[in-house]
């Protein structure tokens, strides 16, 4: 027998027990949930990338069929779909801590976490405790959100500016664009202190978005045998955006080290360091020492989780600003009845805005940014919902269905921010998922977006703001669209562009 025949024989009996053994993951002794039949090898991965669509939409189909758990065999890696309120409340709430970690990552991605050295990636254990506990204490704890009241004052004042200055420039304004700006400012400020130009801004902006989309997953995530072949260019690709984004974050953080060591000295730097010391994020991680990382975070660990708050709150505000907007049912008269004519929006308006809270609720039910949480891991072999959950395999939330349920929400394609008013279905509904799950736009439990009162503190100041400054109405002859696109979150197939009118 020749060489080639042999190699034919031992491939052919590989691909049988191959295929024996996936075949018993639906249900045989694995009893994983049920799922679709899937190819030799592959599984469902060549079936999803066929279809040449979001695999959210993918999920929703399957959901129909499989129901509130079921399994998705993607290359060599096992992914466990959750759909149903309940399982999800379950996994995430009534057993956080076993549901808590996060399922080994990419060659690429640990390019930019540093081995999982961030709040979203790191697994559960001593080092994710002390990123988030410093985080929640430093970054978003209400003491620190008042403190740094003053950077969205003059971000937004900023932003005021601009949509006037567009308007008159090109006659009418590019929201989402506008709206990433500022926030996206507003965040770098709160990291590093500093008062930054629009260019840069919209330089990091412009890095940042790279890196969403260098870390996105890709064939060898899913099949790891391709690795020595296919990913050898992606991790070259990878290493030098990575020195891009230390080219251009770095010098912040060392320009913040330097303030911070000169004690508040206006000349230790060029840059405008408007944070006195112990304000800005930077200074809270270069006191910090987590655990497994002895002499402290280094400057590229500083980079590293300065981006991951700048991606996690940037996209997702802006984008449910653009979704509020276009839908334009704004109760202006509230915000008027509040604030008057004669003076801005505060902070503290904001709590008596019913109807703008309800709206913005009502925009996270129908748009979330986002139809998926970040991926879970268990930390060790489980149940649930009666199937086996391997502990390395990938526990995705699917959450869209939960806010598109008729048995929870009547007519759940209609835009109806009443919902959230008293006597409405959604009034005590709770945006955390502690007391069960109805809608899911932070996650919930123990991985829940530690900054959600902030980006919701964001969203209200924006909308409030330019409503209260402004007319709205789309482009004559050009309606709004409300296609749905994925690009990072769910945002509009086409931005959308308004003209705006003083109010007198």
């Amino acid at each position: 027998m020749e060489l080639l025949d042999i190699l034919l024989l031992l491939a052919t009996l590989f691909f049988s027990l191959w295929w024996q053994r996936w075949c018993t993951t639906v249900q045989g002794p694995k009893n994983l949930p049920p799922g679709p039949p899937g190819w030799p090898i592959v599984g469902n991965l060549f079936q999803v990338i066929l279809q040449r669509r979001p695999f959210m939409y993918v999920v929703r189909d399957l959901q129909k069929a499989y129901g509130p758990i079921f399994t998705m065999m993607m290359g060599q890696k096992t992914m466990v779909i959750l759909t149903g309120p309940d399982l999800i409340h379950e996994a995430l709430v009534q057993r956080g801590s076993l549901f808590a970690s996060r399922p080994a990552e990419s060659p690429t991605r640990l390019v930019f976490s540093l081995g999982k050295c961030a709040i979203n990636s790191a697994e559960y254990g001593p080092l994710w405790r002390a990123l988030r506990r410093n985080f929640a204490a430093e970054v978003v704890s209400s003491a620190r959100v008042k403190q740094c009241g003053w950077v969205r004052k003059w971000a937004l004042e900023n932003h005021m500016g601009r949509l006037k200055e567009q308007a008159q420039g090109k006659g009418y304004v590019e929201v989402m664009a506008q709206c990433r700006l500022t926030i996206c400012s507003i965040i770098i400020c709160i990291c590093f202190g500093a008062k930054l130009s629009e260019e840069w801004i919209k330089n990091i902006e412009s890095v940042l978005k790279e890196v969403m989309l260098m870390t996105l997953p890709k064939l060898p995530d899913f099949l790891p045998i391709l690795t020595p072949i296919v990913a050898r260019g992606q991790l070259r690709r990878a290493k030098e955006l990575r020195s891009r984004q230390l080219g251009i974050l770095g010098p912040l953080v060392r320009a913040r080290k330097a303030f911070v060591e000169s004690g508040g000295s206006p000349s230790s730097g060029p840059l405008d360091m408007a944070s006195p010391v112990g304000a800005a994020y930077v200074d809270s991680l270069l006191r910090l020492d987590p655990p497994g990382r002895p002499g402290g975070l280094r400057d590229e660990e500083l980079v590293t989780l300065c981006s991951e708050v700048i991606n996690a709150g940037t996209d997702t505000s802006a984008t449910v600003v653009e979704w509020a907007l276009l839908h334009l049912v704004l109760d202006q008269r509230e915000i008027f009845d509040i604030v008057g004519k004669d003076r801005v929006v505060h902070e503290a308006d904001l709590e008596k805005m019913e109807y703008l809270n309800a709206i913005i609720k009502e925009t996270l039910r129908r748009h979330p940014p986002s139809h998926f949480l970040l991926s879970h891991a268990a930390t060790e072999d489980t149940v649930l919902g009666g199937y086996n959950i391997p502990k390395h395999a990938n526990l995705e939330i699917y959450t869209a269905w939960v806010t598109q349920d008729p048995a929870h929400w009547p007519d759940p394609e209609v835009f109806r921010p009443e919902r959230f008013l008293p006597g409405g279905e959604g009034y005590e509904v709770d945006l955390t998922g502690s007391r069960g799950v109805r809608m899911l736009p932070f996650g919930a439990g123990r991985r829940i977006c530690p900054a959600w009162g902030l980006g919701t503190l964001h969203v209200g100041l924006l909308l409030a703001r330019m409503v209260h400054a402004f007319r709205w109405v789309p482009i004559p002859g050009s309606p709004p669209d409300p296609t749905e696109t994925f690009a990072f979150t769910m945002v509009m197939k086409n931005p959308l562009k308004a003209v705006i009118f003083p109010r007198v």
